[in-house]
């Protein structure tokens, strides 16, 4: 061979050589959100250089894609009446700043939210669909005061992100179906729906009346659930429902009136919340329990939660709502809220649910407590404040995706983790500098080893 072609050969295998290195070199985006104040666009693009050779031990994370657990469907938050009154006081340019910021793909980018039937605690004041005592037939439903607050704050939602999933559950059925007459509860033990089967067969028909009048609406119901804390007897609407008796209203008189009239959405058990009572214990040794399409579960200890995959381990259950804490909306709060998600996620749920979105200038529910919201309007001076939860909620969103499945991911330390991995093979990676100073990562995967510098007090996506 002549020498000019072995020169030739050697420069091309030095250029394979490097493009095979170049190939198999991730690349890597670094973003982070700082969680001292709240901000209408807090993602930040963090610039990697001059970082740490030596990684403390306690900062390594390792990942392993390749062993793949539960399909992510979404994150996001609650539609409620108040927070749907505090938006709508905005001019309509406002309005949709808000909701672009909170469900635009290129924002925030909530993919996945609750909606109350009927009042809940974050209701103006108690209601249902069905005034009318002793409408069996449910001749007299109606969604009507919905269409004032509830509806067009769902509705500009959708018209952001048409593909959100929508679940919702009621806080108490109509008053004159339960025992004591009223939707509040009255701290009495007969804070229950009544068991007649004619009251069970109108509940079911209200169900039904209720999916079916929220689709003329253009608003697509994903999914139900039961009853909003099953053990709750509380001032505002609630209602008692054991979980056994739930998988008996489902069995018996809510999956066919489902099936009778079409009805796609899903049915699910709960919302339960195993903080107090043994509710998701019940469920699992209900009869029937099966026909259900899984469980939607909040306030919880995620140990029971993993009692319950190894019980049933096909078992489906999803997050339902986040601490509300107690209206302070302070940075500490926010600080946990990665830790709170994680746990769950890592357990094996598909969503986590934020609970209020927005709230008004008082920051209370229609029955004078108050609770944290990723933003606060005020009604009267118009001025929008974004908390330090809406920063956590956003990084969250913004990289963990419908069909997402989790993957495989350990750690020395002790901060918040979780890691996806996307359809196109995408792998993203969120976790936590609980420290005020800046702090270097190290990124395990197979041979490849990221080094990111993380910003204090900061929550980080790694996108590989």
């Amino acid at each position: 061979m002549k020498k000019g072609n072995i020169k030739n050969l050697l420069i091309l295998s030095s250029l394979m050589l490097c493009f095979t290195a170049f190939a198999q070199t991730p690349q890597v985006k670094v973003y982070a959100v700082k969680l001292d104040e709240g901000e209408a666009n807090p993602l930040i693009e963090v610039k990697q250089e001059n970082v740490e050779d030596k990684i403390g031990w306690k900062n390594l994370i390792y990942l392993q894609p390749e062993v793949t657990f539960q399909t992510i469907e979404g994150i996001g938050g609650a539609f409620n009446e108040i927070g749907g009154e505090a938006l709508l006081s905005l001019s309509e340019e406002k309005q949709q700043e808000v909701m672009e910021n909170m469900f635009s793909g290129d924002k925030a980018g909530f993919t996945f939210c609750r909606t109350a039937i009927g009042a809940s605690d974050f209701g103006i004041d108690a209601y249902s669909y069905s005034e009318v005592a002793g409408d069996y037939k449910m001749k007299q439903f109606s969604i009507e005061r919905d269409k004032k607050y509830v509806l067009p704050y769902i509705k500009s939602a959708f018209a952001i992100n048409p593909n959100l999933t929508l679940f919702g559950s009621p806080w108490s059925p109509p008053g004159w179906m339960k025992e004591s007459g009223y939707m509040v509860g009255l701290k009495e033990p007969n804070n229950n729906l009544k068991q007649d089967p004619k009251t069970l067969q109108a509940y079911a028909k209200y169900f039904v009346k209720y999916v079916e009048a929220y689709e003329k609406e253009g608003v697509k119901v994903d999914r139900i659930c039961i009853q909003n804390e099953n053990d709750a007897n509380t001032k505002y609407p609630s209602c008692t429902f054991p979980a056994k008796d739930m998988v008996n209203f489902a069995n018996t008189y809510l999956i066919p009136a489902f099936e009778k009239n079409k009805i796609e959405a899903g049915i699910y058990a709960g919302t339960f919340r195993a903080a107090e009572k043994m509710d998701l214990m019940d469920f699992m040794t209900a009869d029937g329990k099966e026909n259900l399409e899984g469980v939607g579960m909040q306030y919880t200890d995620t140990r029971f939660l993993g009692d319950a995959r190894a019980m049933m381990p096909n078992l489906k259950f999803f997050h339902t709502e986040g601490h509300c804490y107690n209206g302070k909306n302070s940075v500490e709060q926010a600080e946990d809220r990665l830790e709170e998600i994680a746990g769950y996620i890592n357990a094996g749920s598909t969503t986590f649910t934020y609970w209020n979105m927005i709230l008004n200038e008082t920051t209370e529910s229609g029955w004078n407590w108050t609770q944290n919201s990723l933003i606060n309007i005020d009604r009267k001076s118009g001025e929008i404040i974004y908390n330090p939860d809406y920063n956590a909620m956003y990084i969250i969103s913004k990289f963990v995706k419908p069909g997402d499945v989790r993957i495989a991911c350990v750690q020395r330390g002790k901060e918040p983790l979780i890691a996806v991995k996307s359809p196109d093979g995408q792998i993203k990676v969120l976790f936590q500098n609980t420290n005020a100073n800046e702090k270097s990562f190290e990124v395990v995967m197979g041979d490849q080893n990221i080094k990111v510098k993380a910003p204090g007090k900061s929550i980080i996506a790694i996108v590989l």
